[in-house]
């Protein structure tokens, strides 16, 4: 097991407002609960050679996005949480439209958050990712922005980053100061979150509060991710297909060097927690990401929650494992807004 990893405090010291952080051994002794092996082991045998086998042309991926649509009808938001829709406005082109999750009771006062969706940047919108945003509004008492941010292959990268960028920007203009702003994302959407953190320090725009990532798929060039392949369990993501994405998203042989967040600068780049399962292929992306953010003076604090899958925290209501993963992004949150953690919901 990988203990939880701790990296250099920045010029602000961050901690929980209790002083303590999750302990490294109690972290890495977590047992996986009998919820998440029975449904780790069903994906695996179901689920990943489906995904191993999907198609990437244009019409699989449409006929992929009405299935997961058509799914989420089903999905509600935390009983706890008002869902409104949100449009950006935006010059010569649509608003960008979205969904914003807000606490019913006791909202922390100009602070919010911006979430960027996972799906590999081609399926998933605001709408499947109700789960894990408005249990985020709810434990972490803010409103949760979420854009409904372009997708590939249709519209290629920079194009999620431009409306990453305009999200950011329309938060600013509702009055919410940067330093009361924390950004967040899962898998490709913890990717986007990332190079937007990034992209906002090398136009020397003012830096959100902190940023959390949840499985964030780090390296498009999946070479880290197909040598760790044959050495885990992953419950449904391929390498192989992983690979095939990745050429949709970048849409050309030369990709934008702003994917590659392993290779970014990190200078001033403000707190980041990222979580990730231990059973899961991108692992070592997230491993290799820390160690980056803490070589470059950041400070990163990484937790592996032992024999998880990739994304696990989105099946909070099921999974003790999550509930306990989101409890501790609400004391990190509170932390960097320097707020009292009442904390975790029912």
């Amino acid at each position: 097991m990988v203990p939880l990893i701790r990296a250099r405090r920045p010029r602000k010291a961050v901690a929980h407002p209790d002083g303590q952080e999750p302990e490294a051994d109690a972290l890495a002794d977590l047992k996986p609960s009998m919820q998440s092996a029975v449904i780790s082991r069903a994906l695996r045998l179901g689920l990943r050679p489906f995904m191993h086998r999907l198609p990437d042309h244009p019409v699989s991926i449409r006929t992929a996005r009405t299935a997961v649509d058509a799914a989420a009808l089903l999905i509600g938001q935390h009983p706890q949480t008002r869902l409104e829709s949100a449009s950006i406005p935006r010059e010569n082109d649509r608003p960008l439209t979205g969904e914003l999750l807000i606490p019913e009771k006791g909202a922390i006062e100009d602070a919010a958050m911006l979430y960027l969706h996972g799906g590999g940047y081609i399926v998933c919108s605001p709408r499947t990712h109700r789960p894990i945003t408005s249990r985020l509004s709810a434990d972490c008492r803010l409103p949760v922005l979420v854009p409904h941010y372009r997708l590939a292959p249709e519209h290629p990268f920079p194009a999620p980053l431009e409306d990453a960028l305009d999200a950011y920007r329309w938060l600013l203009e509702q009055g919410y100061p940067t330093d009361r702003i924390v950004v967040a994302g899962d898998s490709a959407g913890g990717h986007l979150a990332a190079v937007l953190t990034a992209e906002l320090c090398r136009l020397d725009l003012p830096s959100p509060a902190g940023l959390v990532l949840f499985s964030p798929w780090v390296d498009l060039t999946c070479e880290l991710s197909v040598e760790c392949d044959p050495q885990v369990r992953d419950a449904y993501i391929s390498p192989q297909m992983a690979r095939r994405i990745a050429r949709l998203v970048t849409g050309q042989d030369d990709p934008d060097p702003r994917l590659a967040l392993l290779e970014c600068d990190w200078e001033n780049v403000p707190p980041v927690l990222i979580q990730v399962g231990g059973d899961e292929v991108l692992r070592p992306e997230a491993e290799r990401l820390a160690e980056a953010l803490t070589e470059a003076g950041a400070h990163c604090v990484l937790q592996i929650w032992p024999g998880q899958m990739h994304d696990f925290q989105i099946l909070n209501r099921v999974l003790p494992e999550a509930r306990r993963a989101l409890a501790e992004v609400s004391r990190f949150v509170c932390s960097l807004l320097e707020e009292p953690d009442r904390g975790a919901v029912a």
